[in-house]
């Protein structure tokens, strides 16, 4: 198995694994963010005033969002500006009315009858969306690997954040969910076999996934144990050490033959062919000493970060930094009021002091550390004079692109440099560049359009001024005579 760099960490999950999977009660205000986590925003359908049913589509599919729906029945209140996990966006605002009214026709879907692409337009309509974070349209993916002809679906419950554990939850509680789903997907993509992969610090989700596939007894299903070693559950890192194959910097694993899914969306799928409910609800890890009873909570899309933190018991006495996602790659939040996406797989509430100070920053020593850690095989202290720089040929040479942002090289820097940051700032600046020029490009392009408009236009009316012209004078030869 080829695993390289990476950081073997102590893992904070047994305490919230103590506890069932808790449900959470549908928020009586759902709030909606546009953009789930992809980093691109859906399109509205609904408008204020609006009634809407549990399963209503409020928001289309575009880009790469996936479709949103009504996690509660009532009515739209409002859609604008509101905090986010992300920080701030566009958000469509549901009053519920507690009643929890389907949408007409919602039912069951006999997934074996349809064909490839009748089943893909219905996994599309279902919103389902990468849950593992990413939030990237399910069925787009699918519709990649069938067109790539990969063969190999790959189903990620690695899960190596020291602190998530809400994969672990559901392959415990759901493992058949996850089979299920993956035989739907392998259907949708035309793969020919699928691997899940779980890393073995988590013997009790094998256990349950392997008393599964027994059940199940499909031979197309087989399942992978990892070393437990952070980043393995970023899509590259898992691709290569299952497969032995390496993705290129600037492609996706449908070119090496995989289409990777993570084992909560396989279960999303599983939960629409069978119920006919779309992408409402996900499981979210809620922990850290900030909370009073740390666990794993299925919370419909929505639902305000304030009511699991009041599932689990509310907030210890002990102040607490909210952080969404895990503590190597996730963000803090401003407050417990922003709502909880597809892409939301963990809130840590962390006492002070739970999680290790950053020190100042001091110059580099060139020690080579986070070359050793770096799972893509890159020069850190490299890109990071680039990037101070903001050299583009050099972070262009050096691999900013296949930069997967862990954070390995943060973790081990004895200098405390934000290497991180520092290259996610170079890729946003270079991103905005490539956005101006693509604007430059398009207004250059309008221009010319709109040039060759009036030249034409000119020349039709030069040609229209020249045969009047013409009329006019042989009309006035026939009116005079010869």
């Amino acid at each position: 198995m080829n695993v390289h760099g990476g950081l073997r960490l102590e893992n904070h999950k047994s305490r919230p694994l103590e506890r069932p999977l808790l449900v959470v009660p549908p928020p009586r205000v759902a709030i909606l963010a546009l953009d789930q986590g992809s980093g691109e925003a859906a399109e509205p359908v609904v408008v204020p005033g609006d009634h809407v049913r549990l399963g209503t589509p409020v928001a289309a599919a575009r880009g790469a969002a996936a479709a949103v729906h009504a996690p509660v029945s009532g009515v739209v209140r409002e859609i604008g500006l509101a905090a986010t996990v992300g920080g701030a966006g566009q958000c469509i605002v549901i009053e519920s009315d507690g009643r929890d009214d389907r949408e007409q026709g919602a039912a069951a879907v006999d997934w074996r009858a349809l064909q490839p692409a009748a089943l893909l337009a219905g996994i599309e309509a279902s919103g389902a969306a990468g849950l593992g974070g990413a939030a990237f349209p399910t069925a787009a993916k699918l519709a990649l690997a069938r067109s790539a002809g990969a063969e190999l679906l790959l189903l990620n419950g690695a899960e190596c954040e020291p602190w998530i554990c809400c994969d672990d939850a559901l392959m415990r509680e759901r493992a058949a969910d996850v089979l299920l789903g993956a035989q739907v997907m392998l259907a949708a993509s035309g793969a020919a076999r699928c691997v899940i992969a779980v890393e073995n610090d988590k013997p009790e989700a094998i256990a349950a996934l392997r008393s599964a596939l027994a059940m199940v007894g499909d031979a197309r299903l087989a399942l992978v144990e990892l070393p437990a070693v952070f980043p393995l559950g970023a899509e590259g890192p898992l691709v290569t050490a299952v497969t032995g194959r390496e993705v290129p910097s600037d492609g996706l694993p449908p070119q090496v033959g995989v289409v990777c899914q993570n084992v909560g969306t396989a279960a999303a799928v599983a939960r629409f062919v069978r119920d006919g409910l779309p992408l409402i609800s996900r499981i979210v890890t809620v922990t850290g000493s900030g909370v009073c009873w740390p666990g794993n909570v299925e919370a419909r899309i929505g639902t305000p970060v304030a009511a699991l933190i009041e599932a689990c018991g509310g907030r210890a006495a002990a102040p607490s930094t909210l952080i969404a996602g895990g503590s190597l790659t996730g963000r803090v939040l401003a407050s417990d009021r922003v709502a909880v996406t597809k892409g939301l797989n963990c809130i840590l509430a962390a006492a002070a002091g739970e999680l290790p100070a950053r020190a100042a920053e001091m110059p580099c020593i060139r020690c080579g550390d986070c070359a050793r850690v770096c799972p893509a095989r890159l020069l850190p202290q490299q890109l990071h004079v680039a990037a101070r720089a903001d050299d583009a040929a050099g972070l262009a040479r050096f691999g900013l692109s296949a930069c997967i942002e862990c954070g390995c090289c943060d973790y081990v820097c004895p200098s405390a440099i934000p290497l991180t940051a520092r290259f996610r700032d170079a890729r946003e600046r270079q991103q905005a560049r490539a956005a101006e020029h693509r604007r430059a490009l398009e207004a250059r392009a309008r221009y010319e359009r709109h040039q060759s408009r009036l030249a034409k236009q000119a020349a039709a009316e030069r040609r229209a001024f020249d045969e009047a012209r013409q009329r006019a004078r042989a009309a006035g030869r026939s009116e005079t005579g010869p």
